[in-house]
């Protein structure tokens, strides 16, 4: 058995990571330090990246002298080199339970678009804090080769010729490596259908638009809205290729898909009428309820809502709405079960806000009230130090239980919530319905 603790891992200057033998590893909840035990650990997934921290110094535990200590100097050589915190950034379908511990100056700029967990060296391996939320591998890089893409996309123009679309989607797979796109032309899983290149919020962790010198953005978003032709022709192509297809309106690459709503109501009716197969989703901030009602009555099935926080204020703080509130979304969300629909919570994880005393609260608030069918438990990717700031969090002391621990309970509590990472196909629903039936009446 081994009893050695998890050790810290640092980077030089030129990236190189080492493990630092004395110094125990810690992770960070909003601004403060954790000792990280095995418990709380799992393998580094696979198709996880290392980052280097720049301009952010290490925090370790030092066992003999009992405290957390800053290693503001690579001590494992003696030129008095400095030495650079090290995170990971988990692959899909892992949710971060603690971010990278470290350090940081006054004056220092803000970490890119990503999320940070913690990463240690233990028995001879990389490990990180984080749990394993969904166990579907849509998005990871085996099965993705690199070489039919680029055979499929030769493939497709042929097929859509004209199709200004699937022309952006070949610049987000083959430029940005976007996993969606790349699914769209493996013809699998989930087909994105960017549409919007507008939005009614001004989120500060938004991945295609970052005004001014906030930080950069990390793809380009769409410049131009589809035709309903060229939407549901793409969208045909998909749920007709693809096994257990899903389409989906809200991409990374857009704004908000309620804007173009009289595009994608036009575009839907034109798909529902000439299948019923597959989900047609809408990933959406849920800001117009109105526009929605007829997008569920032209034929779609589903939307998931992204939310950072079911407290107002916090809300507010990170999508910055300009035309609509919280209770607009809740509206939509209601208006969503009304009409039949599959409603999943996009929910925006920060280890040491996520699963604080209040946020539960909030959230099991939510939860009694709107009997909603999935909660997504995805990483909110941006800086954790800035993201408590600017929100205007105050820490309190053991206010927090754990994101794993959160997680438990939610799924202890409420039975027939699907809890996941991606937006799931008619047959994965189908069968976790007939579980929590199952679970419902005592049955495994």
């Amino acid at each position: 058995m081994n009893n050695h603790p998890p050790k810290l891992l640092i980077a030089d200057k030129k990236g190189r990571v080492y493990d630092v033998p004395f110094l125990s590893a810690a992770g960070m909840k909003r601004g403060e330090y954790f000792r990280l035990f095995p418990r709380s650990l799992i393998k580094l997934p696979s198709d996880s990246e290392l980052f280097m921290l720049p301009e952010r110094f290490p925090i370790g535990y030092d066992p003999d002298k009992r405290c957390f200590v800053r290693v503001k100097r690579n001590p494992l050589v003696k030129n008095n080199e400095p030495c650079y915190a090290v995170a990971a950034f988990l692959s899909p379908g892992y949710t971060a339970t603690y971010n990278a511990a470290y350090f940081q100056s006054k004056k220092t700029g803000k970490l890119p678009l990503f999320s940070y967990s913690a990463v240690v060296f233990y028995k001879n391996e990389f490990y990180a804090a984080g749990i394993r939320v969904d166990s579907e591998k849509r998005q990871t890089l085996i099965g993705m080769d690199v070489k039919t893409v680029r055979k499929n996309v030769k493939l497709f123009k042929k097929i859509f010729p004209e199709n200004r679309l699937v022309r952006h989607l070949e610049t987000c797979a083959l430029t940005y490596g976007c996993p969606a796109a790349k699914n769209f032309f493996l013809k699998r899983y989930e087909g994105p259908l960017p549409s919007s290149p507008s939005c009614n919020a001004r989120c500060i962790g938004c991945i295609s638009y970052q005004p001014g010198k906030n930080c950069s953005s990390t793809q380009p978003r769409i410049t131009f809205v589809p035709t309903p032709e060229e939407i549901s022709s793409v969208a045909l192509f998909h749920i007709k290729n693809a096994a257990n297809p899903v389409v989906s309106f809200g991409q990374g690459c857009e704004g908000e898909p309620l804007l173009a709503g009289g595009v994608l109501e036009e575009a839907i009716k034109r798909v529902r009428k000439k299948t019923a197969k597959g989900i047609i989703n809408l990933n959406t901030n849920a800001s117009k309820p109105d526009i929605l009602r007829r997008l569920f009555r032209a034929g779609l099935d589903s939307i998931r809502v992204s939310i950072n926080s079911f407290q107002k204020e916090y809300y507010e703080k990170y999508y910055k709405p300009e035309d609509y509130a919280l209770k607009d979304v809740l509206r939509s969300i209601k208006i969503a079960k009304t009409e039949g629909a599959f409603v999943s919570i996009n929910y925006l994880v920060m280890p040491g806000f996520t699963d604080s005393d209040k946020e539960i609260k909030a959230l099991s608030k939510f939860l009694c009230k709107q009997e909603i069918d999935m909660i997504q438990w995805r990483n909110l990717n941006y800086d954790p130090i800035s993201y408590f700031k600017e929100l205007g969090i105050k820490s309190e002391q053991n206010d927090t239980s754990g994101i794993d621990t959160l997680i438990r309970k939610m799924k202890k509590d409420y039975p027939r919530v699907m809890h996941g990472y991606f937006n799931p196909s008619r047959l994965r629903i189908k069968r976790f319905k007939g579980g929590a039936d199952r679970r419902a009446h005592g049955q495994t």
